[in-house]
């Protein structure tokens, strides 16, 4: 089941097409990578799914139903990459405020905040005012006032940014339980390897343009490049053979690219007529780091694996 569906979005800035005609939908549930180079229009479609901005044409389907934004807006939490907190406000003081803004109840909104602030050891943080927070700390209590409502549809722009590998790992974990408890997380960021890591699905756009749609895993399978890694307890210098051409020698490990009629097993059956002992084979699929550079620098036709929904 979709939570949300884009249908050819526009959005126009003078003479800037920020958001060009991009459409793509997201099952519930899921942890979804929204990806692009600066100035690609991604801020513009998250502002256009919270209802910051409203589209030129096209429509936004929440839980099947057209957008509004002004009531669909107490199912979202969208931490935006430009932190929105108040400076001078005391830390508990705003939680309560931002939750009661999103419809809670202040009975309700006290019993998910000190939920919250036990879980990320905020508890000695109420009296506290975000000027005397570091960066890290601000974007653990920034995260918490997203989610403290417990919304349907979480957008997270950058939320990593400036924490530690501890607090990160917190996040981290709490992004994957939300999503198992039903909630659905659009992440949008910088760090392919967080992606990689995080999110089911994603959507890559560049200059206002949808130019890549798909899992992680179809994604990395598409852009594969016929590229194996061989370990084992010694490896000649010099291979005798046209089955394949050496990228990367190393002393117990090796990187193939195979040729185009070249099977793994060739390579195996290669290397075992050679009396080698192999350790392990396997194949190297690219990172979304790579594809993302190769996409964004136009050096592959991207449109050959737009996927049309």
């Amino acid at each position: 089941m979709n939570i949300l569906e884009l249908q050819n979005l526009k959005k126009f800035f003078a003479t800037q097409k920020a958001v060009d005609d991009i459409s793509f939908s997201i099952e519930q549930g899921s942890i979804f990578g929204l990806l692009g180079p600066n100035g690609a229009g991604k801020t513009t479609l998250l502002r256009m799914i919270t209802g910051i901005f409203y589209p030129d044409s096209g429509n936004i389907i929440l839980n099947g139903k057209k957008f509004d934004a002004l009531n669909d807006a107490f199912n979202i939490g969208y931490m935006p990459e430009e932190r929105g907190l108040y400076k001078k406000m005391k830390i508990g003081e705003q939680a309560l405020y931002l939750a009661r803004l999103k419809g809670m109840s202040k009975a309700d909104a006290m019993a998910s905040i000190k939920k919250w602030f036990v879980k990320f050891e905020m508890e000695t943080w109420w009296n506290k005012k975000v000027e005397d927070l570091s960066k890290g700390m601000s974007q653990k209590l920034q995260f918490v006032t997203t989610v403290l409502h417990q919304p349907k549809l979480i957008i997270l722009d950058e939320p990593f940014s400036g924490l530690d590998p501890v607090n990160a790992n917190l996040i981290k974990d709490e992004i994957f339980n939300l999503a198992k408890s039903g909630s659905t997380i659009i992440f949008s960021t910088h760090r392919m390897e967080q992606v990689e890591e995080i999110c089911d699905h994603i959507v890559l756009v560049n200059k206002g343009k949808k130019i890549l749609d798909g899992s992680v895993n179809e994604v990395k399978q598409d852009f594969k490049e016929n590229v194996y890694q061989l370990g084992a307890e010694t490896l000649p210098e010099n291979f005798d053979t046209g089955i394949f051409n050496v990228v990367k020698h190393q002393h117990d490990r090796i990187l193939l690219k195979l040729n185009d009629d070249t099977k793994p097993n060739d390579v195996l059956k290669y290397f075992i007529s050679q009396n080698i002992n192999i350790k392990s084979f396997n194949e190297v699929l690219p990172s979304l780091n790579d594809i993302f550079i190769k996409l964004v620098e136009g050096t592959t036709a991207a449109r050959q694996f737009q996927k049309v929904n």
